[in-house]
């Protein structure tokens, strides 16, 4: 490298001093510019393709809820996804309350049990042969276990492979929709609220709903999200009565149900959407305190079993630890 500075240098007639010089700035130049272009805002060619790249993900998300109804399966996944059409909405409506209520959900459900079903025995079995075939991997624990299981145990294992590659999902799926239910219930009273503040305000009972959903996105995403689908829905020519009724559907919450009646009762009979909404929110409130209060006191009676497991063994020991010891002292003397 010096050799190369060197012929670089007689070739220029420049001194070794002065090309340092002239690094030495190059590198803060380069320095400042890297910090000036970290530091500075977006361009704006950046800014209209950041945009055009949020409104294009807003349509298609927009696009995702009006969704046509799903069709009868057809070729290889006609012999998995249910055939009738009551099973098949229940498990839609089951993919819905846990979130997934995009087009094809039912579909790529469906694809992943059989997915699950058939992996998972499949890796076992490479694992037993792998195992039972000499010199294909190192002796391990894993494949030396496996490799001397019998008949009988490599069906038991292989059942229960599939079983829980298949149901497993199932239950993860109940679970997911069973905690989305509760956050949803959960967040209802606040959003209630909300919306009557917005009535109050002057605004209408679409742009209110509009409003709440937009402010519950950070805190509430779930209820923000069934909210605005419901306004989209409205928006493109749906009927108020059928969007309401079917977010209650698709939530599979009960008070979402209620809300969706007493919206519809308010404006048929031109009562104040206020006090209505105002009287609810004050029942879902008390309500939600009773639940508060009926877990607490289930409380002591889940807790009684463990506290017994815990304090019975030091209670048996401190009982009748003395007289062994007593005992085993006479038997010494």
């Amino acid at each position: 490298m010096e050799q190369l500075l060197a012929e670089f240098a007689s070739r220029t007639g420049l001194s070794a001093a002065t090309l340092a010089a002239a690094g030495a700035a190059a590198a803060v130049l380069l320095l400042y510019f890297g910090l000036a272009g970290s530091l500075a805002g977006k361009s704006p060619a950046a800014a209209r393709l950041s945009s055009l790249h949020e409104a294009r993900r807003r349509q298609r998300r927009d696009m995702n809820l009006l969704k046509a109804p799903a069709g009868q399966a057809g070729g290889l996944m006609k012999a998995f996804v249910p055939a009738d059409q009551r099973e098949r909405s229940e498990l839609e409506n089951k993919l819905a309350q846990a979130g997934f209520s995009q087009a094809g959900a039912l579909r790529k459900f469906t694809l992943i049990r059989v997915l699950l079903g058939l992996v998972l025995p499949g890796l076992l079995l490479l694992v037993i042969a792998a195992g039972r075939t000499p010199g294909l991997l190192p002796p391990n624990p894993v494949t030396g276990f496996a490799a001397g299981w019998t008949s009988l145990q490599v069906f038991q294992a292989l059942s229960g492979l599939v079983g829980a590659g298949y149901f497993g999902p199932v239950y993860v799926l109940n679970a997911r929709a069973a905690a989305r239910r509760r956050r949803i219930e959960d967040a209802f009273p606040n959003a209630l609220d909300l919306m009557r503040i917005s009535v109050d305000s002057g605004l209408g009972f679409d742009a209110a709903m509009t409003r709440v959903g937009n402010e519950l996105a950070e805190v509430s995403p779930d209820l923000a999200f069934e909210l605005l689908s419901v306004q989209r829905q409205i928006q493109a020519g749906r009927q108020r009565e059928d969007a309401l009724l079917d977010m209650a559907q698709r939530t599979g919450v009960e008070t979402a149900r209620s809300f969706a009646n007493v919206a519809l009762q308010s404006m048929q009979f031109g009562t104040s959407m206020a006090s209505a909404l105002a009287t609810y929110s004050e029942d879902l409130r008390g309500q939600r305190e009773m639940r508060a209060q009926e877990m607490a006191n289930k409380l002591p009676v889940k807790m009684s079993a463990v506290l017994a497991s815990l304090m019975l063994p030091a209670l048996i020991a401190i009982t009748i630890g003395p007289v062994v010891i007593r005992y085993i002292r006479m038997l010494g003397s």
